[in-house]
Order: C-alpha cells, then structure tokens, then sequence
C-alpha cells in the first residue's frame, strides 16, 4: 500500500470520526460551556462580589491573602505573589463561590428540563392510525357480524 493510500485513507477515516454526532455534540457543549462560565464569572465578579462587599464594607474577597513568609509586606494580592508565598484564601473563596452559583444554575436548568420531560411524558401520543388492511379487515368483521 503506498503512503499516499495510507494518508488518504487515514484522512477518510478522520473525517467520519469528526463528524460523528457525539463528536459534535461534544464540542458544541465545550463551547457552551466556556461561554456559561465566562457569563457566570461575570455574575460573581461584577454583580454578586460587590453587593457581597457593600453589605461588609466594601470588602473585596479576592484580594485578601495571608503571608507565609516574613518578606511580604506588599498590600495587595499581585504584589504580595511577587514577594513571596502567600495564602490567597479570597480568591479561594471567591472562586468557591463562583463554583456554588454555577452548580446551582445548572441545577435549576436540570430541573426545568426534567419538567418539561415530565410534562411531555405525561401526554400520551395519538395511538397510530391502523393500516389499510387492518381497517379493510375490521370492515370484514364487522359485516359478518351483522349477518
């Protein structure tokens, strides 16, 4: 077999993998997904943080850190990270945070499509029309009944 035979059929073989459905399926869902968490971050650091640092004071989570080591004196996060080793236990609890709204977004569209799964189960489908021969069978029947 020449390489050439090879390449295109290794090609072929590529292109059926990569138009599967759930290769497909898969990679609208990553993409989704990115585009909810870029939405979700937002909701957290530009929306629920500050109303969250309103009601404390204007406490600002993310940037609030611990120093491990006797070099840090910086005060705030970015510079004190070139210091030394800090713990950056705000951010920790912001993205903690950031996790708890997003699990339970995705639990309420769980939970609404569950409904409507629900719901669409409950009705039962129209029972098929019979086929010709059914129905020219019942007639059969049911002229020999009357007789």
């Amino acid at each position: 077999m020449a390489i050439d035979e090879r390449g295109t059929r290794m090609l072929r073989e590529f292109r059926e993998f990569a138009m599967k459905g759930n290769v497909v399926d898969l990679a609208v869902g990553v993409i989704i997904g990115a585009a909810f968490g870029a939405i979700v971050t937002s909701l957290v650091g530009d929306v629920i943080m500050p109303i969250i640092g309103a009601a404390t004071g204007g406490l600002d989570f993310s940037n609030y850190f611990t120093p491990l080591s006797s070099k840090v004196t910086a005060a705030n996060l970015a510079d004190a990270k070139k210091q030394g080793a800090v713990l950056a236990w705000g951010n920790f609890l912001t993205l903690t945070i950031n996790f708890i709204i997003i699990a339970f977004v995705l639990f309420l569209v769980i939970r609404a499509m569950n409904k409507l799964k629900r719901k669409d189960e409950a009705q039962p489908a129209a029972p098929p029309k019979p086929s010709a021969e059914v129905e020219l069978l019942t007639e059969i029947r049911d002229l020999l009944k009357k007789s």
